[in-house]
């Protein structure tokens, strides 16, 4: 039973002992296609179907080079803050993530609101969207630590108050991605249904998962359930290439042993139809700028 009274819980999770599979109850694209769309009819049934897609050379070298420059610069300069939208990596001082980029860099600001995103994100959603959350993955070489297998709206719903499944990721790789430094990974297929998880959510959560992720876990019968079903696909590509993948899809990434990085900027677009609610979770929102609330 959801403890949060303004809107109904129709995915309640880490409120049982043991976890339970629902239906998704909301479409995946919330647009008709068109010839006018900016994804072809091809690309939005792939993308409907595994939850995912991959856009191989999105954006140009030059392009890239600016935000690439800002990511080292960024990562430099963080490296002695103590400011809680910087996180670390769970067993160094090494910077993990940066969140709210959108928001405090005008650089990647930009980046939020470039046309051809934003046309994306309301062909997919439906609607007019906004940043729900942004930040810069760093996986350097021999150091960069594993995601661990998760959906997104989970979280997003237990401790944000995201009422429903209208939202998705945009990962844009600054680095070449191959196979063996720790891409994305996803359970083509996996985002049509809802996997709860158990153990109540603590009180400032966010503090530790944000290195190391322990609640909102789904557990291993579920995870080899989907595997079986859906396989696992690693999206990988060339520096400038995009994969856009929905809330719903269960996806980790392995830790990085290799010499080469792996850097990405995550925006993440929502409806703003679908803002948030209280958490579901009945505890106080997280930070702004891990899920902002405007």
């Amino acid at each position: 039973m959801s403890i949060n009274s303004t809107t109904a819980d129709r995915y309640p999770s880490r409120v049982a002992d043991r976890p339970q599979v629902l239906e998704r109850k909301e479409p995946v694209i919330y647009s008709e296609w068109t010839p006018e769309s900016p994804l072809t009819q091809e690309q939005s049934k792939y993308y409907e179907e595994n939850g995912y897609l991959h856009l191989e050379d999105f954006f140009s070298a030059e392009e890239i080079s600016g935000w690439k420059a800002e990511l080292k610069r960024l990562n430099e300069e963080t490296r002695g803050e103590a400011v809680g939208h910087v996180i670390r990596e769970p067993d160094s001082n090494e910077v993990r993530s940066i969140f709210a980029v959108h928001a405090n860099n005008p650089i990647f600001s930009g980046l939020a609101n470039h046309p051809r995103l934003k046309a994306i994100s309301e062909y997919l959603l439906g609607s007019e969207t906004y940043i729900h959350q942004s930040r810069i993955n760093y996986k350097p070489g021999f150091s960069g630590k594993e995601f661990y297998w998760h959906s997104d709206f989970e979280t997003w719903h237990v401790e944000d108050g995201m009422p429903a499944m209208r939202a998705f990721s945009c990962s844009i790789a600054l680095e070449d991605n191959f196979h063996y430094n720790g891409p994305l990974m996803v359970m083509p297929g996996s985002h049509k249904q809802f996997i709860s998880c158990v153990g109540r959510t603590p009180d400032d959560h966010f503090k530790l998962s944000l290195r190391r992720q322990e609640y909102g876990v789904p557990d291993h019968a579920s995870l080899e359930r989907l595997a079986a079903a859906n396989g696992i696909d690693t999206p990988v590509g060339r520096a400038g290439s995009v994969v856009l993948f929905d809330c719903n899809i269960m996806h980790g990434s392995n830790s990085n042993i290799t010499p080469f990085p792996r850097s990405n900027v995550f925006l993440v677009y929502n409806s703003t139809a679908n803002k948030l609610v209280a958490p579901y979770s009945g505890q106080k929102p997280r930070p702004r700028y891990i899920a902002a609330r405007d």
